[in-house]
């Protein structure tokens, strides 16, 4: 096997490693939500996770200060909708609906990225993407009907909430195209979300704990911090570097898989039949809405240096592939949120 064929397949390999860590993201916010109140979850898991990054950034010697004072304002924003909002909004989430469930829902995120550019950032959205907004509000309908007939669902509500929370704030990072590398705007996301959450955990009077923290409660939060953020963002810079954007976009598109079976093995969760369907049309609609642009995206990332961002999945963001954000020439999709 020749050197190119064995390091493909070790990124491929990579990505479905970060795809599935960011599956089980989902089970274990939710074990640390037993005990933990969700602003409080989010503060200290994306601040710990912003710090890990940090010293991270420190040791690859990433340029983490900002050459413009307007980016801080606009990192904040765009971490208040895309990291604060996001990971709330899927907190409320969990805590009312199956995990499987809430990461099916939550990675409509490409389609409302695509709906949103095209209003905000002019992007031409083309038959493809058109179609996979109608199959992505489809598969949200055939979700929502069980759900629905049963009675008011906050869950559903809140994970479409989440989605929408992060495509307002990828759409308006990447209107607002900070002068970084990925690296260092996703630190600063973080710590924009970690800051929000903590100003709103005081608004709220300050309550940590709901309920006395076990060891799965602590598992979780130490997982989501640890394993989900600063893991897989250091296992995810690598992939971006050398797939090209559509592949590991694509990839992405296999976390609500993770989600599910997580969800099934850790949780006893048993999908319907009408999650199944659900799941197959969103699925469908995230393919077509990341579709297209292969061969650019190979171009473009060939040679791209990791602390300077690559044209890969990941960051601030366009409805092509999720990926880490990145600067004035930084890549136009979003970075997949970790749960």
């Amino acid at each position: 096997m020749r050197n190119d064929d064995r390091s493909g397949a070790t990124s491929r390999a990579t990505l479905l490693l970060v795809t599935a860590i960011w599956g089980v993201n989902f089970v274990s916010a939710r074990f640390g939500l037993d005990a933990m109140t969700p602003w409080a979850f989010r503060a200290l898991s994306f601040g710990g996770g912003a710090l890990l990054l940090l010293l991270l950034a420190l040791v690859l010697r990433v340029r983490l200060r900002l050459p413009r004072s307007i980016d801080y304002l606009h990192l904040l924003v765009a971490g208040a909708f895309g990291v604060a909002g996001f990971g709330v909004l899927s907190a409320i989430a969990l805590l009312n609906t199956t995990a499987g469930r809430t990461s099916i829902v939550v990675y409509t995120m490409p389609i409302w990225v695509a709906l949103l550019s095209r209003f905000f950032l002019g992007e031409v959205l083309g038959a493809k993407r058109v179609a996979a907004m109608c199959l992505g509000i489809l598969g949200l309908g055939v979700l929502m009907l069980p759900v629905l007939a049963d009675g008011f669902s906050i869950g559903v509500l809140a994970a479409l909430a989440a989605a929408l929370s992060w495509a307002v704030g990828t759409v308006y990072l990447k209107w607002a195209r900070p002068d970084a590398p990925p690296l260092a705007v996703t630190v600063w996301q973080l710590l924009a979300g970690a800051v929000v959450s903590a100003a709103a955990l005081l608004i709220e009077g300050g309550r940590i704990l709901h309920a006395a923290p076990g060891p799965t409660a602590w598992a979780g939060l130490a997982y989501t911090t640890l394993i989900g953020t600063a893991v897989a963002y250091l296992l995810w810079f690598q992939v971006v570097q050398r797939l090209p954007a559509s592949v590991a976009g694509l990839g992405t598109l296999l976390v609500p898989v993770f989600g599910m079976l997580s969800g099934v093995l850790l949780l006893g969760e048993r999908p319907t039949l009408f999650d199944a369907a659900g799941f197959a049309l969103i699925l469908a609609a995230g393919v077509l809405a990341l579709g297209g642009g292969a061969s650019n995206a190979q171009r473009a990332s060939r040679g791209a240096d990791p602390r300077r961002g690559s044209q890969a999945p990941g960051g601030s963001g366009g409805p092509d592939a999720p990926r880490p954000p990145g600067g004035s020439d930084a890549p136009t999709t979003p970075r997949p949120p970790a749960p």
